[in-house]
C-alpha cells in the first residue's frame, strides 16, 4: 500500500506557494508590497500547529543601535568644552556712563588755564617800609630852618623831577641806582633845596660850620647829624658829580660804614661874582655848595629835643 505524504509537509508547501504569490502583488497606487504574516511551519515530527484563525504574534522590536567603540585609553579622549559662566551685575549697580566724546582733531582734551590779565605799565616802586620813600622834616637851628619838608623821589641830585620839587619851596631827596639812602641809614642821605628862588629855604647854608646840628625827623624818629666838612660840586664834571652822589661823600666806590648826610644848594652868587654865568637846561649854575655831616644820635620824635 502506497505511503501518503505527511499532512504537515503538504501544508508547509502550500504556505510557501501562497506567500510567493501574495508578495508580488500590492494595492494599486500603494507605497510598496503589503506585508503578509507567515506562520512558520511546525517542525517535523508531529508538532502541534496553531489552529486556523489565530492572529499572528506582533513583530519583534528592531535591534538596538550598537554602542560606539571605546577608546583604548580614556585619557586620550579630548576634554569636553567648559561653558563660561558670566556673573550678572548686581541689581543695585548704577548704569555705566556713556564714553566721553573724543576731542576734535587738532584740539587738546586738557583744559587750558585762563589767560593772564595784560600787564599794566607802572612805575617801579621800592619795597614797603623802605626808609628812602619816607617823607621827612628838616631842621637846622643854626641858620633858622625849622620845619622844611623833604620829599623823596627816584632819581639823581638836581635832575628834572628834583628841580620841580625844589621849585615849590621844598627840599628834594633822590634815591635809586645813583641816588642816596633814607634818613638814618648807612650811606649818603642827599637833600637839595634852592638858595635864592622859591623862598630860598637854604640861602644861609654856606654859613654852616663843623659841629652844627642838622635834625631830620622821619617815621617817628629824630636823627641828629653833625656837620663835618664842606665840598663844592661842578655840574660840568662827571667826576665831581660822582663824588657828590657817592655812598661815602667825595669817595666813589668806597663802602660806607656809617650814616651820613649831604645838604646841597646852588652857588649862583659865587659863580656870578667870578664871571661864570653858565646854566644847565633847568637854569642851575655850574657849582653847588655841599655841607657834609655824620649821624651822632637818634631818638623817638616824642622825646625832648637835644640842646647841645
Amino acid at each position: 500500500m502506497p505511503s501518503r505524504p505527511a499532512v504537515p509537509a503538504v501544508l508547509a508547501a502550500a504556505a510557501v506557494a501562497l506567500t510567493g504569490c501574495v508578495a508580488g502583488a500590492g494595492p494599486p497606487g500603494g507605497d510598496g508590497p503589503a506585508a503578509v504574516a507567515v506562520t512558520p511551519a511546525a517542525p517535523a515530527g508531529g508538532a502541534a500547529t496553531a489552529p486556523e484563525g489565530t492572529p499572528a504574534p506582533p513583530p519583534a522590536p528592531p535591534p538596538a543601535a550598537p554602542a560606539p567603540p571605546m577608546a583604548a585609553d580614556p585619557a586620550a579622549l579630548p576634554a569636553p568644552a567648559t561653558a563660561r559662566t558670566l556673573t550678572p551685575p548686581p541689581a543695585w549697580a548704577a548704569p555705566a556712563a556713556p564714553p566721553a566724546p573724543a576731542p576734535a582733531e587738532g584740539t587738546s582734551s586738557t583744559p587750558k588755564p585762563p589767560a593772564p590779565p595784560p600787564d599794566r605799565p607802572s612805575e617801579p616802586s621800592p619795597p614797603p617800609g623802605d626808609a628812602r620813600t619816607r617823607p621827612a622834616r628838616l631842621a637846622i637851628p643854626e641858620i633858622g630852618v625849622e620845619d622844611l619838608r623833604v620829599v623823596p623821589y627816584e632819581g639823581t641830585t638836581d635832575d628834572r623831577p628834583g628841580t620841580r620839587i625844589q621849585d615849590k619851596g621844598l627840599a628834594a631827596s633822590p634815591y635809586g641806582e645813583r641816588g642816596g639812602v633814607g634818613p638814618g641809614e648807612v650811606g649818603n642821605y642827599l637833600v637839595t633845596a634852592h638858595r635864592l628862588s622859591a623862598g630860598g629855604p637854604l640861602r644861609d647854608l654856606p654859613s654852616l660850620e663843623a659841629g652844627d646840628r642838622v635834625l631830620v625827623t622821619a617815621g617817628g624818629t629824630v636823627y641828629e647829624y653833625r656837620i663835618t666838612g664842606t665840598r663844592t660840586t661842578s655840574f660840568r664834571s662827571e667826576r665831581s658829580l660822582a663824588e657828590q652822589r657817592a655812598a661815602v661823600p667825595g669817595r666813589p666806590g668806597q663802602e660806607p660804614t656809617q650814616p651820613m648826610i649831604t645838604l646841597s644848594t646852588c652857588a649862583t652868587p659865587e659863580d656870578d661874582a667870578a664871571g661864570n654865568h653858565w646854566r644847565d637846561g633847568l637854569g642851575n649854575p655850574e657849582h653847588r655848595i655841599d655841607k657834609i655831616g655824620v649821624l651822632v644820635s637818634s631818638r623817638p620824635a616824642s622825646a625832648a629835643p637835644s640842646t647841645s
